[in-house]
């Protein structure tokens, strides 16, 4: 089945956001080819001739973040190089963004070069939808900090400290594919996405959990908390705490500050550890000079959605 035998496939509007008037509440979605927030970019005040697509529309860029695909559950406008498919059927939630998933996996065979004007209607989507579409949760997440005030960052109080001093590193370990059975245990690879674990295999673990990984290889600069016992490859670096105590707080607050020195390094300059050992990152102090651990924890604690971690 093709993505046109389930889809009546509509040309977005082609707006211009700079020529539209912003709304500051109750405005109409502005979808773009953005691969983030849903595609939404902004909300816009109604245009006096065109009425917005309805909910429920699915929208894909063309574009930009090629195949970025998303399920609009408000009215919306759109930006240029975007299609609106609308279903030629009833189909549930969860049925439209198992199709979202299916059609973005192709964007791998696209980039800014080339583009899915011509060749979006003809993307293969399954003939049978798994079961466990319709028994995964797909309730929005909800937070309770959404009143409570995260500490100031005064980054006058902010100290120097070597990656070297404050964490013990040890280097990933290879395995080699045809012993990566199916199992339980994460295998972290040198990847972006899915807090750094490519696959589960049927090995035991060789590193323990409350440690922060960050890749020197592939996506380098990529940090993730592992909460969990892992085996990585040897494109990670692993690193514990080395003489002060490390919580997942703490963790996603360096993890953060770590992943801000990403644009230094690259596929053919490698964050080795040694040059991770040296490198030097910024962090709240104490008077002392000290990392201040209590004021980053608290300061992670009172963001929204921290109450969830």
């Amino acid at each position: 089945m093709k993505v046109n035998d389930l889809f009546t496939l509509l040309q977005g509007n082609s707006f211009e956001l700079l020529n539209m008037e912003l709304s500051n509440s109750s405005g109409i979605n502005f979808v773009s080819r953005t691969a983030q927030d849903n595609g939404v970019v902004a909300q816009v005040c109604a245009d006096d001739i065109v009425k917005p697509f309805p909910a429920g529309y699915i929208t894909v860029a063309l574009g930009g973040s090629v195949l970025s695909s998303f399920v609009q559950l408000e009215p919306f406008y759109t930006a240029f190089h975007l299609a609106v498919l609308q279903p030629k059927k009833e189909l549930t939630l969860q049925e439209k963004l198992y199709y979202c998933m299916c059609i973005q996996s192709n964007g791998y065979r696209y980039s800014y070069g080339r583009q899915a004007n011509k060749t979006l209607k003809n993307i293969e989507l399954p003939d049978v939808i798994p079961e466990w579409v319709y028994t995964t949760p797909i309730s929005p997440c909800t937070t309770a900090n959404i009143n409570v005030a995260a500490p100031l960052l005064n980054f006058k109080k902010w100290g120097e400290f070597t990656l070297g001093e404050l964490f013990h590193f040890v280097k990933g370990k290879r395995l080699r594919k045809e012993d990566m059975l199916v199992g339980s245990t994460n295998y972290l690879g040198a990847i972006s996405e899915n807090n750094g674990i490519r696959q589960l295999i049927d090995a035991p673990a060789i590193f323990k959990e409350n440690c922060i990984s960050v890749n020197y290889n592939g996506s380098v600069g990529e940090a993730f908390y592992q909460s969990e016992s892992f085996w990585a490859t040897d494109d990670v670096n692993v690193l514990y705490a080395n003489g002060w105590t490390l919580n997942k707080y703490i963790a996603l607050f360096i993890v953060t500050v770590i992943k801000a020195n990403r644009y230094k390094f690259s596929y053919g300059r490698k964050w080795t550890m040694e040059k991770m050992k040296k490198s030097q990152i910024k962090l709240p102090a104490t008077s002392q000079g000290l990392p201040d651990w209590d004021y980053m924890e608290q300061y992670i604690k009172a963001l929204p959605y921290a109450d969830r971690i």
